[in-house]
């Protein structure tokens, strides 16, 4: 069979819907949605176009196994039955990371040592060695153990990939780029649409609401650990980067601006844009929220900042004030605002049309939609 390696994505939570609708469209089979995580069926040609693709994927994993063990002689035979050596080569070097929550194998130290040795002993009786030197491409195991479940995964990304390479700098608590592209997606990013940020910081947003607009696939300016494995030619890397550009839309009207009161802020956006390849698509300009002013048939996308300390608070909620002053939030000015904020409502003085749960790093926050 074809399309018999299963993969695993893990994704921001509430951004599951997202990440499912772009592993169809790739072309992934059997796919299954779990909180924080898409699970579906590829080939290794499949593994070079999710990690060139997806853009609200945290990594690709492949799924090795799942099996119960509540001790370390089952852990041990548990990772021992699995096909290791389909993946990891003779000289390949294979580390093991992971961790355990609400399980009776909770020492992860111990658990990273059992899984080692288990996956020694299984390519050892496959490929007749008693060493090995690691020496060879890096192929990750990546193990989690949650209430005495245990998942054995590969990971085939390496840097995670929020890392686009566009963004060496960036502002003080920056979004991630997957969540960005997340929020793009739910908010109503189209291929002709009219972004707008008013706290661009180092324009996060606006760069993903490019790429998700012109069809650019995000990993299209790095590597990925996978790339080094001789299970997947080089030719197979480059057809899938030959595909990704090949889909890139160039008669888009799609354009963005960014505001910042910070001027190394707008300098920013802009170096990012440029670093991107959207800079022609993009603007930015110092401005002050106060003197923000919605046009017509615009999709405002914006992280306004806030804080945790009671006067970065209390600025921030005064600061969503004013933007309910100067939005106008409604079917023709639609805007999607992500905070923290349980009281943002009242301060913005109007109730959203459509809330959506998501975690910008481990904060809890909610993705406030006005379109009506």
């Amino acid at each position: 069979m074809k399309n018999d390696i299963t993969l695993t994505c893990p994704c921001h939570f509430g951004t599951e819907r997202t990440l499912k609708f772009e592993v169809s469209r790739i072309g992934g089979e059997d796919i299954t949605v779990t909180d924080g995580r898409v699970t579906f069926k590829g080939d290794t040609d499949m593994i070079a176009r999710a990690n060139i693709c997806l853009a609200s994927a945290e990594r690709v994993q492949i799924l090795l196994g799942t099996f119960r063990a509540h001790t370390f002689d089952e852990l041990f035979e548990g990772v021992k039955a699995l096909p290791l050596e389909r993946f990891i080569e003779k000289n390949d070097a294979f580390p093991v990371t992971g961790h355990s929550i609400n399980s009776a194998l909770h020492s992860i130290p111990a658990c990273q040592s059992i899984i080692k040795k288990a996956a020694v002993d299984r390519l050892s009786s496959k490929y007749h060695v008693n060493f090995f030197e690691e020496s060879g491409s890096l192929h990750r195991i990546q193990f989690n153990i949650i209430k005495d479940t245990v998942t054995i995964m590969m990971d085939t990304s390496g840097t995670g990939l929020h890392k686009r390479g566009y963004r060496p700098h960036s502002n003080t608590a920056p979004i991630k780029e997957t969540l960005a592209a997340g929020i793009c997606d739910i908010a109503g990013v189209r291929r002709n649409s009219k972004v707008y940020d008013p706290f661009c910081g180092s324009g996060t947003l606006l760069i993903e609401a490019a790429y998700k607009a012109l069809n650019i696939a995000p990993g299209l300016r790095r590597g990925f650990a996978a790339m080094t494995w001789g299970m997947i030619p080089q030719s197979v890397w480059k057809a899938e980067q030959d595909r990704a550009r090949s889909l890139i839309i160039k008669d888009s009207d799609f354009e963005a601006v960014g505001f910042d009161i910070d001027p190394e802020c707008v300098a920013l956006t802009l170096e990012n844009a440029s670093r991107a390849g959207v800079r022609s698509r993009i603007r930015a300009e110092q401005a002050d929220i106060k003197d923000y002013r919605n046009i017509e048939d615009t999709l405002t996308i914006t992280n306004p900042p806030y804080g945790e300390r009671m006067l970065e608070i209390k600025q921030a909620e005064e600061l969503y004030s004013v933007m309910g002053n100067v939005f106008s939030a409604d079917s023709s000015h639609p805007c999607a605002v992500i905070s923290p904020d349980d009281k943002f409502e009242e301060l913005f003085g109007k109730k959203a049309d459509k809330k959506r749960k998501l975690y910008n790093g481990m904060i809890k926050c909610d993705l406030y939609l006005y379109s009506k």
